[in-house]
């Protein structure tokens, strides 16, 4: 099967994906690929291998085929992965067979997107593992890449974490300086409650066991204890269970590989962690090409 028939066998990428590899190659290439076009024959052929150079959590073939797509009609991405697999180093991910030149054009982007992908997929497996057997769950945050959220948190999702709220129209969440300008937690919370819709839950961020008890009194569904230490956790979840025992429970702040073990102990039901879109690490990953 040639290339041409090969595209023919998958649909398309999305929309969203090809107008993002299409905005990211713009952005690469520009003018075009001065380099190859002075060095590589122009009907050259290479057949492209992305390899597992760690163990990581795969996440972003998906994308990655989608840049390929936009390179070039003749390319062939096959992937050997699925998402949220976990496979040692020296795996083969996925393989790109097809002109030489926008393939070398479109390897850099599709490289960055599955090595950013998969780093933060394997950063948040590290978190799920660490709060195993505990039944508090890890979610991300809004903390994201702009224009790559969606992606981002997929890759959450493949690494066994659980999304937070997608946007700000998503969920009421009313933070510290909400709370300022509404004037304090318990109005905050009233105007939340009356003006949402009914099917939405309304969170409020506490930094105090005075500021929790006076959420739980105005009817916050969730509450986020911001900044506290396990100690301070666990007599918040305490107080929450006797006196609220529906409401679920959230914690943010000072939550690293280190401590989140410590803090998942304390009982939360969610413990939201910004490092794992902000802070990941790549994951490290080549992509090795050889003439065909």
């Amino acid at each position: 099967m040639d290339g041409t028939d090969a595209r023919k066998a998958l649909a398309p990428p999305s929309a969203a994906l090809l107008a993002l590899a299409r905005a990211a190659l713009l952005e690469d290439v520009g003018r075009g690929d001065v380099t190859s076009r002075l060095t590589v024959d122009e009907d050259a052929r290479a057949l492209a291998r992305f390899v597992a150079r760690e163990e990581l959590v795969v996440s972003g073939l998906e994308a990655a085929r989608a840049v390929f797509f936009e390179a070039g009609a003749e390319i062939t991405f096959i992937s050997l992965a699925g998402e949220g697999e976990r496979l040692p180093a020296g795996v083969v991910l996925a393989e790109v067979e097809g002109p030489a030149r926008p393939i070398l054009a479109a390897e850099r982007v599709a490289l960055n997107l599955v090595m950013r992908l998969s780093g933060i997929a394997t950063f948040t497996s590290q978190y799920v593992e660490a709060v195993a057997g505990t039944g508090a769950r890890i979610t991300d945050t809004r903390k994201t890449t702009p224009g790559l959220r969606s992606l981002e948190k997929a890759a959450v999702r493949a690494g066994g974490g659980t999304n937070h709220r997608a946007g700000l129209d998503d969920g009421v969440l009313i933070k510290d300086n909400h709370l300022a300008l509404a004037g304090g937690v318990t109005e905050a919370v009233r105007r939340a409650r009356v003006g949402s819709p009914h099917l939405l839950k309304v969170e409020v961020e506490v930094e105090s066991i005075e500021a929790l008890r006076e959420a739980l009194r105005a009817g916050a569904e969730v509450v986020l204890l911001d900044n506290m230490r396990p100690g301070e956790v666990h007599r918040c979840v305490e107080l929450a269970r006797t006196e609220s025992p529906g409401t679920l429970i959230e914690i943010s702040g000072n939550v690293n590989l280190k401590t989140v073990r410590e803090y998942a102990e304390a009982g939360p039901d969610l413990i939201s962690v910004g490092a794992l879109t902000h802070s990941a690490p790549s994951a490290d990953i080549s992509l090795e090409m050889e003439p065909c």
